[in-house]
């Protein structure tokens, strides 16, 4: 693409140079209203309106019609709160990772509001919002270093979004650079979405591999029995039952906040790195290693996991996750964190081969049917000790460990470099949106 004719500096550091004829302002000259939205107190279930949680606002330049609404429903004096308008820019303004997020409301629905997370940003009839929004979508890094608190929990300030420079192209531009970027960046998320349709593909072919694997072992032909337990059906003649309590002592894992997590110190692992899709369950990321002071850990000695043992997360916000764990493979011990389910082995099984048979939907589906919840689920030590556990000969345990290692293994090969690709187009879309909307190419 090609240059303007003339550049000017901005005189804002970090815009640099601009196109001659552009100008640079203040965001809150560009915009009608910036107001941080406000959860309602009171609960009334046969009201009509509903209110966009956070969770709605997770993704870079998500689209809000692609968002779950809360299932709570609130009486609303509509003269104490701002409802959102088609085009308004919400701005994450609470949160670690996700912080300075961006979304762009694009229903035409009345009556939603968001919670007290969220900036809410609406610019006047002079600008583009679709501009706007690519603009500050590209503000992450700055809206980071503009937020308050800690690092775990760092908060935007609507004065300081006021004070945002902004740079501002005559309308006609504005909306030239909005329409060709709604071109270029849906082809692009389109190319991301048939990438992570192939991810869920690969997914489910490991998981029917692991499925079989486990349950009818690796001989197509050998003779089968009925397990006598309903989930479990048929499996091989040779093989056993027996209950998790049998097979495992649990714990509970060290209590600490994440203001508590410090840079080196004890290794600990808690439920959120076992949610994390960078957790392997049949082995630890040390990606997902954290660390807290050794005070925290005194007399503590029970909450450690050995070579061999697993933790469970104890919580999880949907039924996908109840079941997920990590199994520790490594020669340091770890601390099971909070709201973590420490289960030491205490028998002879192939370790790995549990961790594959604990990643099988059918086992899973017996922690899931046993879990209470609505909005978070719990999974008890006596969720646990109640479930069934599917034991080959110890020989049989290693031949399935060995054939699921390679299986498994080329999948996720497959799936990493899937991955990385989708990462390099995100990256070419970034840096698309960052050159047009500060003038480095030109849009006609």
């Amino acid at each position: 693409m090609e240059r303007y004719e003339s550049y000017k500096d901005s005189g804002v550091k970090w815009i640099g140079e601009i196109p001659g004829h552009w100008e640079v302002k203040r965001l809150k000259y560009v915009t009608n209203i910036i107001f941080l939205g406000k959860t309602p107190k009171y609960s009334l279930e046969e009201n009509e309106y509903i209110i966009i949680g956070q969770r709605c606002n997770q993704l870079d330049g998500i689209k809000m019609s692609d968002c779950k609404y809360s299932d709570e429903k609130f009486y609303l004096n509509r003269k104490k709160y701002e409802f959102l308008y088609y085009g308004d820019i919400l701005l994450n303004s609470l949160g670690g990772g996700s912080v300075g997020r961006v979304g762009y409301f694009d229903l035409k629905e009345n009556g939603i509001l968001t919670d007290g997370h969220i900036i809410v940003i609406r610019s006047n009839f002079e600008y583009n919002n679709r501009y706007l929004y690519y603009f500050l979508g590209t503000k992450r890094k700055d809206f980071e270093l503009m937020a308050c608190g800690s690092t775990n929990q760092m908060f935007l300030l609507v004065s300081d979004i006021y004070k945002l420079f902004v740079p501002v192209p005559p309308k006609s531009e504005q909306t030239a650079i909005a329409n060709y970027l709604d071109s270029v960046t849906s082809k692009i998320d389109e190319a991301i979405s048939q990438q992570r349709k192939m991810i869920d593909l690969l997914n489910e072919r490991k998981q029917i591999i692991i499925q079989n694997a486990v349950t009818k072992g690796l001989d197509p032909n050998v003779k089968m029995k009925d397990s006598g337990v309903e989930w479990i059906g048929e499996i091989p003649e040779d093989w056993k039952i027996d209950r998790f309590k049998n097979l495992f002592k649990t714990r509970t894992g060290v209590t600490f906040t994440k203001k508590q997590i410090v840079d080196y110190g004890e290794r600990v692992i808690s439920y959120g790195q076992i949610h994390s899709k960078d957790n392997y369950g049949t082995m630890v990321n040390s990606d997902l290693i954290r660390f807290i002071p050794s005070k925290l850990t005194r007399k503590k000695e029970k909450s450690l996991a050995y070579e061999g043992d697993f933790l469970f997360a104890d919580t999880s916000e949907d039924l996908e996750g109840c079941g997920n764990n990590i199994f520790i493979d490594c020669k340091t011990p770890i601390y099971a964190g909070y709201h973590t389910i420490l289960a030491k082995k205490n028998n002879n099984e192939i370790g790995q081969y549990l961790a594959y048979l604990f990643a099988s939907r059918n086992w899973r589906w017996q922690v899931r049917s046993l879990v209470n919840g609505v909005k978070v689920f719990s999974i008890t030590q006596t969720i646990l000790k109640s479930v069934y556990v599917i034991l080959p000969p110890i020989e049989e345990q290693l031949a399935i460990v060995h054939y699921l290692n390679i299986k498994v293994g080329n999948i996720e090969k497959i799936i990493k470099s899937i991955e990385k690709y989708i990462s390099l187009l995100q990256e070419r879309k970034q840096i698309i949106i960052n050159d047009v909307v500060t003038g480095k190419v030109k849009v006609v």
